[in-house]
């Protein structure tokens, strides 16, 4: 007797949800979304503007992208992201429809509803993608998990007051509590 196979979705599947909804695949999985909170947004906005006019100030040719923003992380049909923020430096992953392959930067500021995707699944994806430096911001616990994944590896926790240097963009340091 044959096992009973798992439904490995597309692309063209995230395409074909309903208007509105919001989810992510990965690996062949979709994973829904659920609608950001107050705070959620307050911080991905703040941020995604320091950044933004920190890259303006400097001259960079980085680009800034909070979400919902597509990122295709393999140049496959079985994964498809909307990282909270997206810092793209490579102008040739852009195109009309979002980033093709690993942006340098992802930020991801967690939910309840999300902390197992952004502290396991995605943390293992994006690594393994190429993405440059990775995120959590966790709003619950005022805390911000950083990792470096390029030359020698590295991981930092940091709280909402201290002042977090961004390794993509030397000299820009992030203080969550002075975007509150």
């Amino acid at each position: 007797m044959a096992l009973a196979q798992e439904k490995i979705y597309t692309i063209e599947d995230i395409y074909a949800l309903p208007d509105g909804e919001r989810a992510e695949l990965i690996d062949g999985q979709i994973y829904s979304m659920a609608p950001p909170n107050t705070i959620h947004q307050r911080i991905l906005m703040n941020l995604a503007g320091d950044i933004r006019e920190h890259i303006k100030k400097r001259g960079g040719s980085c680009e800034v992208f909070p979400a919902p923003f597509a990122v295709f992380l393999n140049k496959d049909d079985r994964n498809y992201v909307e990282p909270d923020i997206s810092v793209i430096c490579d102008k040739d992953k852009i195109n009309d429809k979002g980033c093709a392959g690993a942006p340098d930067w992802i930020i991801e500021v967690t939910s309840p509803s999300s902390t197992r995707m952004d502290y396991a699944i995605k943390l293992f994806k994006y690594r393994t993608a190429g993405v440059r430096e990775y995120w959590i911001v966790n709003p619950m616990k005022k805390a911000i998990q950083t990792y470096i994944f390029e030359g020698e590896e590295d991981s930092n926790l940091f709280s909402f007051d201290d002042e977090i240097p961004v390794h993509v963009l030397g000299g820009l340091t992030i203080k969550i509590t002075d975007l509150l």
